[in-house]
């Protein structure tokens, strides 16, 4: 008998006949001999109408108080999930209990809406479990050291599930989602986009971390510290499929170790991100320093700082660039035009918040050269001009005007033969 972890997103509990399927294939498993946790997301929609409401009263006001109300209010929309699949659970037959994070409890720092999870007390759930019941957790938040429920941040449950699944030493953790596993590109983009049936946690966690929206980036980070076997596959296929089919369907992320035929493909996939705005400071002294007296304000304002470029000196000036969040435009602007500009002696503050970033991920470019080379001339051929790159051991990004990025998503998709089944090298 196997401990198996369940997450299932906010489609796949979107109505009460989508939350009956999900506890029919639940109870699939358990028939099948499985000891069984489950860790539902938020009906679909119901967390943004949750803050939506809260936002009404306090537009603008985000202080730590605000900030903690909101996290009692989001959290309310997993409860309700729990509460409803542990009902559906107990109309299958089968005995079922709901937990609330604090309840278990799941113990995060005190970081409303962004909380991190410190530690889980698995000792009530083993419990159940051993006394023959399927166990229902909220995802998505925690309770702090002063007893306040926190939240984990938007796609939250993912990292709940993957967390849970490490602390109570899962034999594996499926991630349900509305859809069918990784692919090589997001299908709506590039019809020819073919799924993968393996991914690596590096090639996932950049993925993630580059605009990829299946998976959200903290999750595969616990899942590759912990050693959390992981598979994402759709909630959308019929519930009785054969269990066997569906415990080797979607999308597995393993470890480079793991797949003796890792070097069968140079890049694996082509992540974008829309999200991106680009802000350049013009002129500022080229000392020592400088890119702390412009970078340190922005971290001190909680702002994510992606792609940064430093160009070459002229008379003892440089220009200084860097990419955020586009919602984070805004402030950063005003941030650099009112306090980081005039304190550098900036000649001039510029923004660009129509850019977009692509990349190609692929654990294969650590061992083959050209590929970069590569990337640039499929953009060079469609007429794209590359504004700022970015490199590591296994991915490379460029940053782009952003009504050319499906353009460049197509082109580098073909470039690399995507579409096409690889092929073990020798």
């Amino acid at each position: 008998m196997a401990l198996i972890v369940h997450k299932y997103g906010g489609t796949s509990m979107g109505s009460t006949d989508r939350i009956r399927n999900v506890a029919k294939r639940v109870a699939k498993w358990v028939r099948a001999g499985h000891q069984m946790v489950v860790v539902p997301s938020a009906m679909s929609g119901e967390t943004n109408r949750l803050l939506g409401l809260a936002k009404e009263l306090s537009p603008t006001s985000m202080t730590p108080a605000v900030m903690r109300e909101m996290d009692a209010i989001a959290a309310t929309g997993e409860q309700v999930s729990v509460g409803l699949l542990a009902i559906a659970l107990q109309a299958e037959g089968l005995e079922a209990v709901s937990y609330a994070g604090w309840q278990v409890p799941v113990a995060t720092d005190s970081s409303f809406t962004k909380a991190r999870i410190e530690s889980i007390d698995d000792v009530r759930v083993r419990a159940d479990l051993a006394a023959g019941k399927v166990v229902v957790i909220t995802g998505f938040q925690g309770i702090d050291p002063e007893g306040h429920i926190t939240t984990l941040g938007r796609g939250g449950s993912d990292t709940s599930a993957v967390a849970i699944a490490a602390a109570m030493k899962a034999a594996e953790c499926l991630i349900y989602t509305d859809v069918d596993g990784v692919y090589t590109t997001d299908p709506r983009v590039v019809p020819e986009a073919r799924r993968l049936s393996t991914i690596t946690f590096e090639e996932m966690l950049e993925m993630a971390s580059l605009g990829s929206k299946i998976l959200q980036i903290r999750s595969v980070e616990f899942a590759g510290k912990y050693r959390v076997p992981l598979r994402v596959l759709s909630s959308f296929t019929p519930w009785d499929i054969d269990i066997t089919e569906e415990a080797a369907s979607g999308t597995l992320i393993t470890f480079e170790q793991e797949d003796d035929n890792m070097e069968q493909a140079v890049v694996s996939g082509i992540a974008f991100n829309r999200d991106e705005a680009k802000v350049t400071l013009l002129g500022v002294p080229d000392k020592p320093g400088i890119a702390f007296q412009i970078l340190g304000p922005v971290a001190e304002a909680n702002i994510d700082i992606d792609v940064i470029i430093q160009n070459v000196s002229h008379d003892g000036k440089t220009d200084f660039s860097f990419t955020v969040h586009r919602n984070d435009y805004a402030r950063t602007m005003e941030l650099l035009q009112n306090t980081v500009g005039p304190a550098t002696n900036a000649s001039k503050v510029v923004g660009d918040p129509k850019i977009c970033k692509v990349s190609i991920v692929g654990i294969g470019m650590r061992s083959h050269v050209g590929v970069a080379s590569k990337m640039f001339r499929a953009l060079s051929e469609e007429g794209i001009n590359i504004q700022m790159i970015s490199t590591s051991e296994i991915k490379t990004s460029v940053v782009i005007d952003e009504k050319y990025m499906e353009l460049a998503v197509r082109a580098l998709h073909k470039a690399f033969d995507l579409d096409q089944e690889a092929t073990a090298t020798a």
